[in-house]
C-alpha cells in the first residue's frame, strides 16, 4: 500500500512526537507538511522530513485553504484550538488524528463529530491509554468472564506531584478559563477506560467531589520569593523549578519537561537559567494564575447495578502509573502501572499473573508503555486499508466519553448527582 502522507497542524510536544512514527516506518507513514506559528518547531520537522517550503505554514488556514495535499492531519494544538481545524480539514476531506480532549465543549465535540461523519472521514482521538497494553489485556480478561460479572471499579491516577505543578500550577494546563478543567485535560482518559471496561453496561449517575489544594497564595511559605531563582527558602521546597529543572539538566536529562521549558535546541544552563528567570516555569507555586483541581474523585452508577470509583491526585511520588482493582462475582483483578495484570479465582483461591505485550523498539516504543505507537499503528492502517476495526477511540464512542467527563465535572461544580440520559445528555 501506499505511504499515508501526513500534515502536521502543532509541532509541539506531542505533534513532534507523533510525526516521529515516520521516522522508522517511512514506508507506511511520511510527514509531507507542517504548520505552527513558531518558526522553530516548522523548521525542525522541516528539515528532519524534507518538507516542501510551500508545504510549512505559520498557520493551518492557509494550509486548509490549499487544494488537498495529504491523506491526512494530525491536530496537536492547545486544547481550545481543536475544533476549527478538525471541522475545516475533514470538510476539505482529510482523515484525522486529534489529541485529546477532542474539545473543550460539548458543542464543539458533536460539531467534531457531526463534520467527520458528514465527509466519511476516519476520526482516532488520542486516548492512547486504550490501546496500552495492561488496559486490553484488562478488557479481554473482563470479556472471557475470567472474573464473572463486574460489580466494582476502582481506578486511581497518581498525577505525581512535580509533574502536576509542572504542568497544571505552572503550565499550560493550569487555568479553565484558559485551558479546561483538570478533568478533561488530565483524567479524560480515565473516564474513558471506566466506560470501555464496562462497554456492556451504560452510566446512568454521576456525582463528583474535588478542590484546589496546597497550591494556593496562603500555603507561600515565609521568606518565599516569587521565583525560586531568587528563593531563599526554595531548598526546603518540593516543588522547586531548580529541583524540577535545572537538576535533570545538570544530570543530561534534556527530554520532558526541559525540553518543554526550553524548547529550542540545544539547551544548555543559560538557556534553561534565562527561561527560569523570565517564563512560566521559574514561578512559585504558591503564586500561579492556576485555578484547577487538585484531587479530585469521581462515583459512577450504571443500569446493571455496577458502580465505578474513579480519584485523581496531585500528591503521589508514581507519575501517571494508573492502579486498577477491579471486583467480579467470580474473582478479582489488579494492575498497577504497565502490569502485570494479576487475576484471583474466588473458586480455586489460586492468583494468575498475566503478561501484556510490549510495543517494537523504535522512537515511539516507551512512550505511554508502547500506546503511543499502537494508537499511531492503528490510525495508519486503518487510512491505508480503509478498514475502521482497529481504531478503539472513534468519533461517537469518544464522544459518550467526553459527555460523561462534562457530566462529571457538572456533578462537581453543582455539588449533587447528575443524570446521565441514554444519548450521553445530562440533568
Amino acid at each position: 500500500m501506499a505511504p499515508v502522507r501526513a500534515l502536521i497542524i502543532g509541532a509541539g510536544s506531542r505533534g513532534y512526537l507523533y510525526s516521529r512514527f515516520s521516522l522508522d516506518n517511512s514506508d507506511r507513514f511520511q510527514v509531507v507538511g507542517v504548520a505552527d506559528p513558531r518558526l522553530f518547531r516548522c523548521q525542525r520537522l522541516q528539515q528532519e522530513y524534507n518538507i516542501p517550503e510551500e508545504n510549512v505554514f505559520s498557520d493551518w488556514q492557509e494550509a486548509a485553504e490549499r487544494e488537498k495535499f495529504a491523506d491526512c492531519v494530525v491536530i496537536a494544538t492547545p486544547d481550545q484550538l481543536h475544533k476549527a481545524p478538525a471541522v475545516a480539514f475533514a470538510d476539505r476531506g482529510y482523515h484525522i488524528l486529534l489529541e485529546k480532549p477532542m474539545a473543550v465543549t460539548e458543542e464543539d465535540c458533536r460539531e467534531i463529530v457531526a463534520a467527520c461523519e458528514r465527509n466519511n472521514a476516519i476520526l482516532s482521538v488520542c486516548h492512547v491509554l486504550r490501546y496500552f497494553p495492561p488496559v486490553r489485556k484488562i478488557k479481554e480478561i473482563i470479556d472471557s468472564g475470567a472474573i464473572g460479572d463486574v460489580v466494582h471499579i476502582q481506578h486511581m491516577e497518581p498525577v505525581g506531584f512535580w509533574h502536576f505543578a509542572h504542568s497544571y500550577v505552572r503550565g499550560n494546563w493550569r487555568n479553565t478559563a484558559g485551558s479546561s478543567f483538570s478533568l478533561l485535560a488530565k483524567s479524560c482518559h480515565d473516564v474513558d477506560l471506566i466506560r470501555y471496561w464496562l462497554s456492556s453496561a451504560r452510566c446512568v449517575k454521576v456525582s463528583s467531589f474535588g478542590s484546589l489544594t496546597h497550591f494556593t497564595p496562603e500555603n507561600k511559605p515565609a521568606g518565599a520569593a516569587s521565583r525560586c531563582l531568587d528563593c531563599q527558602v526554595e531548598n526546603t521546597c518540593p516543588y522547586s523549578a531548580q529541583k524540577v529543572y535545572l537538576k535533570r539538566l545538570e544530570q543530561g536529562r534534556t527530554g520532558w519537561p526541559v525540553s518543554v521549558v526550553c524548547p529550542r535546541e540545544p539547551v544548555d544552563i543559560e538557556s534553561l537559567t534565562e527561561a527560569l528567570r523570565t517564563g512560566p516555569y521559574g514561578r512559585c507555586v504558591y503564586e500561579c494564575d492556576n485555578d484547577v483541581v487538585s484531587n479530585q474523585v469521581v462515583n459512577f452508577q450504571f443500569d446493571g447495578g455496577q458502580t465505578a470509583s474513579f480519584n485523581m491526585v496531585a500528591f503521589t511520588q508514581e507519575i501517571c502509573e494508573r492502579q486498577t482493582r477491579i471486583s467480579g462475582t467470580k474473582g478479582e483483578l489488579r494492575c498497577s502501572g504497565p502490569g502485570p495484570v494479576f487475576v484471583y479465582d474466588f473458586l480455586t483461591q489460586t492468583s494468575t499473573e498475566h503478561r501484556c505485550a510490549t510495543a517494537p523498539s523504535g522512537r515511539l516504543g516507551g512512550m505511554h508503555g508502547g500506546a503511543d505507537f499502537f494508537l499511531i499503528d492503528a490510525f495508519v492502517r486503518a487510512v491505508q486499508s480503509g478498514d475502521r476495526s482497529d481504531i478503539f477511540t472513534g468519533p461517537r464512542d469518544t464522544l459518550q466519553s467526553h459527555l460523561l467527563v462534562f457530566a462529571a465535572e457538572q456533578a462537581r461544580l453543582l455539588d449533587r448527582v447528575i443524570t446521565v440520559h441514554p444519548d450521553g445528555s445530562y440533568s
